[in-house]
């Protein structure tokens, strides 16, 4: 989380800072959904609605975004702050469910499922938000549609590159952009709502109501189109670490929020007044003089919306991998100041494709329209389930207050939930197949990592044992330290006995060194490590990290007391082990299974990148290992 300054002027003026900073990276999707969200529930009203149904149908928006937005994430999901760290990942470790043990199953898959449907989500955000808003240009002259998608394609493709540069950089550079056109957005709403006042009553959430029982059949896609509205709110919850809960509040509360109900308001009095057909009305409420200026701007912003659910993701990423749920891949962090920043580049390449595919085949926004949302709606469902026990277990609320809250919650996001189903024919089973796909290989990591080192752990020595083995062979002790990272953390690990019988020679000091993930963000420094001494200069060595931090073991080890004058920092050697896998399961589903973990195990980023030890003294040894 960010650093702020002790006083309190410097705390405040340092929290607004960062609030500016997070609307260039969590309310990108959010903010610019007023450019999509009216426009596609106009088609399942029949697309000249009355004046009745378009206040029933702001009401739905205002309402959507006091429960799910105002309430159920910034003041309720936010408050599940796993020691600074958001995400439905790190909602699962809070409330311990983390794992296949008995009772945790069904919490477990929820987390997991809902993290992997914001993947499967975050390739259509980046393309119907910037297709939306470069379509803009259709309103004042059809000559430059032709245009309109290799643009995008253009704009993407930047944008997925300007990763690497970290959210700090992206953050300062976006966030000053969408504090202009939240205040853009928010004054031409203004205007629109002075001139048609009626469209105030739609605070009423009977008018909402009323519409949804006037239309029981277009309901559905009434509800899916108003819940465009809301898709963002869990790449809020997911980019928490990187900017903190207060920043991102305020943020919400003082500049998104009234905006937004400025910005939809003023679209609803346009349509009241009328709109040509096929007309968005967003773009209708500016003035024609300021019609390419508000498309330039609105693509700006869209790029910007992009940036919450790559950013969410990274996050995801790492908590995934330090739980143990995926496979090691290279982790970059792109700020000294706040840890929360990081990059990704094989996740970036990944949702590049994936993005750049969902542009090139759907083409526009429209079409995309209907793969949107489905996954943003599993979400929503899976992490009020886990709220629920977060509420009721982990802070002991009493059910008095438990129940209507999450009966509320609940309910909102069964009724979007259902409604999305409609979707899934039109192009909504896309996010669904790649989320179900990545909760499938999370599940198969997990089962086969337990596999191993269970079948590691069999191999263990005593020290008994190894010494007197050693001895009988003629170990030689090479001089200096070597550091030999082992992934059981019992008895002398097997691959420093098979290192021993395979050279013939083992380090005058050798230290057996297990890194472990706790299900919490950071570890103490008080509890980072634990020390034993097997005897003959052979140590064993753990090292505990929480899941965001990036372990760094070679200054771990230079600061450990116990090895002040055994451990130099500037001549260690460390090994690693490259596990050659396979498996000889009979059974066709197991062989399928392990199959496929042997595969991305062989895969997994190195040692060296994983445990930040020196490039060019490590080593890796190949070690074959039947499971």
């Amino acid at each position: 989380m960010t650093t702020v300054a002790p006083t309190n002027g410097g705390e405040k003026a340092n929290i607004n800072a960062v609030a500016v900073a997070a609307l260039g990276v969590v309310y990108g999707d959010l903010g610019t959904s007023p450019l999509y969200t009216l426009q596609t529930v106009l088609s399942a009203v029949g697309g000249h609605p009355s004046a009745d149904t378009a206040l029933g149908v702001l009401s739905l928006i205002l309402w959507t975004l006091i429960i799910t937005i105002s309430v159920k994430y910034c003041a309720f999901v936010m408050r599940a702050d796993n020691h600074g760290e958001g995400g439905i990942m790190a909602l699962m470790s809070l409330v311990g469910v983390n794992g296949w043990r008995k009772g945790a199953y069904i919490g477990a898959t929820m987390g997991l499922l809902g993290a992997a449907l914001i993947y499967g989500d975050g390739v259509i955000t980046p393309a119907i938000s910037v297709l939306s808003a470069l379509e803009g240009v259709n309103v004042a002259t059809s000559a430059l549609k032709p245009f309109v998608l290799p643009a995008a394609v253009v704009v993407l493709i930047l944008l997925f590159a300007a990763q690497r540069f970290g959210t700090a950089s992206i953050g300062r550079a976006f966030g000053p952009i969408m504090l202009c056109w939240f205040g853009v957005i928010g004054l031409l709403g203004l205007w629109g709502v002075i001139q048609h006042p009626v469209v105030i009553s739609a605070i009423n959430p009977l008018l909402g109501l009323s519409l949804i029982g006037a239309h029981p059949a277009a309901s559905a896609g009434i509800l899916g189109g108003v819940f465009l509205c809301a898709t963002g709110g869990e790449a809020l919850y997911a980019d928490m670490g990187h900017f903190g809960a207060k920043p991102i509040q305020r943020a919400w509360y003082v500049i998104v929020l009234p905006s937004l109900f400025l910005c939809y308001a003023g679209q609803t009095g346009q349509l009241i007044a009328g709109v040509k057909e096929g007309a968005n009305p967003f773009f209708a409420m500016a003035p024609t003089w300021a019609l390419y200026p508000l498309v330039a701007l609105a693509t700006a912003a869209t790029i910007i919306a992009s940036q919450a659910i790559i950013t969410g993701s990274f996050s995801m990423t790492r908590q995934a991998i330090q739980l143990g749920w995926l496979p090691a891949v290279q982790i970059r962090q792109t700020s000294d100041q706040v840890y929360g920043q990081i990059y990704v580049p094989l996740v970036n390449v990944l949702m590049a494709g994936g993005t750049l595919t969902m542009t090139l085949v759907f083409r526009s926004s429209d079409a995309l329209a209907g793969a949107f949302g489905m996954a943003v709606a599993t979400t929503m469902v899976l992490t009020t389930c886990l709220l629920w026990r977060a509420m009721h277990v982990t802070w002991r609320w009493p059910l008095s207050v438990v129940l209507p809250l999450g009966a509320l919650f609940i309910t909102v996001d069964l009724a979007f939930f259902f409604a999305n189903l409609a979707k899934i024919l039109e192009g909504g089973w896309i996010p669904l197949t790649l989320g179900v796909t990545l909760f499938a290989v999370m599940v198969i990591w997990r089962s086969g990592m337990q596999t191993l080192r269970a079948r590691l752990a069999g191999q263990t020595l005593t020290p008994d044992a190894f010494f007197a083995e050693a001895e009988r062979s003629g170990l030689v002790r090479a001089p200096g330290c070597g550091v030999y990272l082992t992934r059981t953390a019992d008895q002398v690990p097997p691959f420093i006995i098979q290192y021993a019988r395979q050279m013939g020679s083992l380090h005058q000091t050798a230290i057996a060194l297990h890194v472990e993930f706790e299900e919490c963000p950071r570890v103490p420094a008080d509890r980072r490590a634990t020390v034993t001494s097997l005897g003959h200069g052979l140590w064993r060595v753990g090292l505990r990290y929480g899941f965001v931090e990036i372990p760094n073991v070679a200054r771990e080890l230079a600061i450990l007391p116990e090895l002040a004058d055994k451990f130099d920092p500037e001549s260690a050697v460390y090994f690693g082990s490259r596990d050659l896998v396979e498996c000889h399961k009979r059974g066709l589903v197991d062989r399928i299974r392990l199959g496929f973990f042997t595969l991305l195990h062989k895969n997994a980023a190195r040692v060296s990148d994983r445990f930040v030890t020196p490039i060019d003294r490590t080593v890796e040894l190949a070690r074959h290992v039947e499971i």
